[in-house]
């Protein structure tokens, strides 16, 4: 299944942090040979200071406990600019480890500037020098701190720039740490500066806004309301356009949270449409499913796509969560969509057959006959589905409800004719009631 496999793709549009989640999901689903993965990590450290860890990978990948002196002297040089960092960074550290003083910072950061400035001699410099020792903090892993200093950071920063590039730090240390609501929140923050009339290039703008949804994945995956989350943002017009022209493997994702969101089924029908804008660009099993099902009506087709689904969505470092149970370890995801998608299937079929043989309908949804008959009686019984199960010949009967279309288009044109009155009422006795006020 590595074919279908999007990390690549992810990590090209995520701060090289956020990417070791990634592979270590797939360490431990060994989809990849295990040294390609410890060698995709030591090229992705080499990015950050987290030198002790890098050790630890060399280690592993070449089974010795010598490391090479270029990684012994990269320790120096980092444990020597944390030291350095820790001094310059002192004074406005420990003002903002002080509550009380903290307190006295106002809305206005011309204000705190200057009282800064005045009374703890704190200028502009030991300001600048709090968002490099916050970076440097989460090149070393330390996301709490990180997280700490650069929410501290954009409270006294004036360069619109700077606060911008911490505010996507913070949402990357929020995520680290699994802080989903406040991630959450910040997310929020990014992306009203992101639409904002003012917001540089519209290049850049559609950047940003692809950064963007390739880290929010994290938190809709994992926040309480996220399947909603995700299809209130990725269908917005502006959202979905940068989707369609940079990022189309994001359909993934919109494709599912659609699926397993049983009060969102009005958007299926705009999903399938971009699904079908964007085949020649992007495809895969969960895409190919809906297409299968909605667009060609091909029930095989959508049968076999529904196993390679399951596989897909196993071996997904957003999707394939596993949560232990005592003995047992679930994947709530793919069984909730493995339902909604057997529901699709048992909808469609039903929608276009009378009389259904369940023998054959259990193939079609990939369960035993028992299951399939057990599971179709519960769901005639606690839906509004009007059919019935006849077990002697092992069939489902659509029981179809005949409408005289002649009366339909009759009461549809009275409907017409009285809209047709009230609106023509509304507008002539307004314009009635002017004219005898002008005499």
């Amino acid at each position: 299944m590595a074919e279908h496999d999007l990390t690549a793709r992810m990590a090209g549009q995520m701060d090289c942090h956020l990417v070791f989640p990634l592979l270590e999901f797939l360490q431990e689903r060994e989809l990849y040979a295990n040294k390609e993965i410890l060698e995709a990590k030591l090229r992705l450290l080499s990015g950050t200071n987290m030198v002790d860890y890098a050790m630890d990978i060399h280690k592993s990948l070449h089974d010795t406990d010598d490391v090479p002196d270029d990684m012994v002297r990269r320790r120096t040089d980092v444990v020597s600019r944390l030291r350095a960092l820790d001094e310059a960074t002192a004074p406005i550290v420990s003002f903002l480890q002080n509550q009380q003083l903290v307190q006295e910072l106002r809305p206005d950061k011309q204000y705190n500037l200057h009282m800064l400035q005045d009374r703890f001699q704190i200028g502009p410099e030991q300001i600048e020098t709090l968002y490099q020792y916050a970076k440097f903090q989460f090149d070393c892993g330390n996301y709490s701190d990180a997280a700490v200093y650069l929410y501290q950071y954009r409270a006294l920063c004036t360069n619109s720039e700077r606060s911008l590039s911490a505010l996507w730090g913070k949402l990357a240390a929020e995520i680290l740490m699994q802080n989903w609501d406040v991630a959450l929140d910040e997310l929020n923050r990014l992306k009203e500066i992101i639409d904002s009339k003012n917001f540089s290039s519209p290049l850049n703008q559609l950047q940003n806004r692809i950064w963007l949804m390739h880290w929010s994945i994290f938190i809709f995956f994992n926040h309480e309301n996220g399947r909603n989350g995700i299809i209130d943002l990725f269908f917005q017009d502006r959202y979905l356009n940068a989707i369609q022209t940079n990022a189309p493997h994001l359909l993934r994702y919109l494709a599912t949270a659609v699926v397993v969101n049983k009060r969102r089924r009005n958007m299926l029908k705009e999903l399938i449409k971009v699904i079908q804008q964007e085949q020649h660009s992007y495809k895969d099993p969960i895409t190919e499913f809906l297409e299968c099902l909605y667009v060609n009506y091909d029930f095989d087709g959508a049968q076999q796509k529904l196993i390679e689904c399951e596989q897909v969505i196993l071996n997904d470092p957003f999707l394939g969560k596993r949560i232990e149970e005592g003995n047992f370890v679930t994947v709530p995801l793919r069984d909730e969509f493995l339902e909604n998608a057997r529901l699709f299937i048992f909808e469609t079929y039903c929608r276009i057959h009378q009389c259904i043989d369940i023998g054959m309908l259990s193939q079609k949804l990939n369960m035993s006959y028992d299951e399939a008959e057990l599971w179709i009686m519960n769901l005639v019984r606690n839906s509004k589905l009007d059919a019935k199960i006849d077990s002697v010949s092992g069939t489902l009967i659509m029981t179809t409800n005949h409408v005289n279309i002649h009366e339909q288009v009759i009461e549809s044109l009275k409907n017409l004719n009285m809209r047709t009155f009230l609106l023509a009422k509304n507008i002539v006795e307004p314009a009635q009631a002017a004219q005898q006020a002008a005499r």
